[in-house]
């Protein structure tokens, strides 16, 4: 049954990975390129600090640095220790159908880092925005705060699922990594966030003080 899977996988690959073009590739280099995530963690950092005081802030972030070396070491142990399934850039019998698009190939890929990296932040934040969003009180503001709150709530975590999904994407269409590889970080990673959230909204978002700004 195992092998089945991993046939399908490879089959599916050479799917996503064949039907790219040159015109694409620079786009998706890009994605996959950890700089360009950089005003999306600024995004979040000063949503952070709307409805956080600094010391929350600096807390949360912590705890969200954490996650992500959790999850990162987590798909380090599958690759190298538990599984070592080899990426598909370093499969012989691919060669012929494989588009290398990626500078680098590393040797093993299940299950990716990066997919499940942004899987987790994703499902973090999501949740995040959800309770904070749903639990904010009117503000001062009035109207104006109210249809910034909807508006977050309707299209950050929107944004968050696109990001997660088009990184993910980017590891199958570079060439690195086998869908299994992706669909497994996703899920891995939706979990650590979820896991993760709860201990957070306890000990930091559930404060008295998590709507005043010091």
């Amino acid at each position: 049954m195992i092998e089945h899977l991993l046939t399908y996988d490879r089959a599916l690959f050479v799917w996503i990975n064949s039907a790219g073009s040159s015109i694409w590739d620079p786009f998706w280099l890009v994605v996959t390129d950890k700089w360009s995530s950089l005003p999306l963690y600024l995004l979040l950092l000063l949503l952070l600090r709307r409805y956080y005081n600094w010391r929350q802030v600096l807390e949360t972030l912590l705890v969200v640095a954490l996650m992500i070396l959790v999850t990162d070491q987590l798909a380090n142990l599958f690759k190298y220790i538990l599984v070592q399934r080899p990426r598909p850039c370093q499969e012989a019998a691919l060669q012929d159908q494989l588009r290398m698009v990626a500078a680098y190939c590393g040797r093993y890929g299940y299950f990716s880092a990066h997919a499940a990296s942004a899987a987790a932040l994703a499902s973090f934040f999501i949740r995040w925005i959800k309770h904070n969003i749903t639990a904010a009180p009117e503000s001062d503001s009035g109207q104006t705060s109210a249809r910034f709150n909807k508006l977050v709530l309707g299209i950050i975590p929107a944004l968050l699922l696109v990001w997660a999904f088009s990184l993910g994407y980017s590891r199958i269409y570079l060439g690195v990594h086998y869908p299994l590889d992706v669909l497994t970080g996703w899920f891995v990673g939706t979990a650590l966030g979820g896991f993760v959230f709860y201990p957070v909204q306890q000990g930091i978002i559930n404060r008295s003080v998590k709507f005043q700004k010091q």
